[in-house]
Formats: structure tokens, C-alpha cells, sequence
């Protein structure tokens, strides 16, 4: 059974990893579909200050705080090597730091810079917006589930 520091260290690992998938989903279910709906030059200037407002301190100690609390639930697993929870304790904190935090670098954040590159209301802005609102939703969904799927493998962990 996991216990004292160990088991927090997982709780917490549950919560951020929960909280992350929490606004993913708002992103993937109602956010992306509302600025598709836009004009393209409102839905560009839209998403590059949403993506401003989310380098922030608020969300930024979530979703970084949880890859730090994955690497580190990972690293105790290896030393502590315990009788129960290993495999779902590795496999939540792959989930986490490859499928959400990992996916965000290669997939999402390089589609950030491209957009936040473009100038609201030319023609290449409104050619890339298409492009970008089903590239970009497309990942959001795989760090969703990414994301909620290491927060239920942390669970299933402490049954």
C-alpha cells in the first residue's frame, strides 16, 4: 500500500494531472468550436491572446507542477520499487509527461508561434486558421485524454 509522503505525492499527482485535463476539454469541447465560429481575423487575434493569458503563473504552476510531480512520482517509484501501484504509477507519469506536457512542445506550442506570427486579418492568417483551429483541436484531444487517463492510472494506483 502507498503511504506518508508517498501517497500525497501521488494525490497531488492525481489532482494536476485531473486539473490539466479539466482545461483541455473545455478547450477541446466548447473554446476551439467558439473561436472556429469566428471571423478568421477574430478568431487569430482571439487564440494569440489566449494563449498570452495562459503563460501565466496560474495555470503554468499547474500544468508544469504536474510534469515535476509525474518526473518525481516516477523517480520514487524506481527507488521504492513498491509491491503494489508500480505499473500504474510508471504508466500515469508516461501518460503525463509524453501525452500532455510532452504533446504541448511538439505539437500545440510550435502551432502557437506560427499563429502568434500572423497578422489578424491577412490573407495568410485567415488561410492558417483553418489549418490550426483542426491541428491544434486534434492534439488538445490526445492531451486530454492523455491527461485525464494518467490521472485515473494514479488512482487505480491507491485502490
Amino acid at each position: 500500500m502507498i503511504d506518508g509522503p508517498y501517497f500525497v505525492l501521488v494525490v497531488l499527482g492525481v489532482l494536476g494531472a485531473g486539473l490539466v485535463a479539466g482545461v483541455f476539454c473545455g478547450f477541446s469541447t466548447f473554446v476551439m468550436r467558439g473561436l472556429a465560429a469566428l471571423p478568421p481575423a477574430q478568431g487569430v487575434a482571439a487564440m494569440n491572446a489566449i494563449n498570452v493569458a495562459a503563460v501565466r503563473p496560474a495555470f503554468m504552476a499547474v500544468f508544469t507542477g504536474s510534469a515535476v510531480l509525474s518526473a518525481m512520482i516516477a523517480v520514487v517509484t524506481f527507488v521504492v520499487w513498491p509491491d503494489v501501484g508500480k505499473v500504474q504509477l510508471l504508466l500515469g507519469s508516461a501518460l503525463y509527461l509524453f501525452g500532455a506536457f510532452g504533446l504541448t512542445m511538439v505539437a500545440n506550442v510550435p502551432r502557437n508561434e506560427r499563429l502568434a506570427g500572423l497578422t489578424p486579418g491577412t490573407a495568410e492568417a485567415a488561410v492558417y486558421w483553418s489549418a490550426y483551429v483542426r491541428e491544434w483541436t486534434f492534439w488538445n484531444h490526445v492531451r486530454t485524454a492523455a491527461s485525464a487517463a494518467a490521472a485515473l492510472v494514479y488512482v487505480l494506483a491507491l485502490a
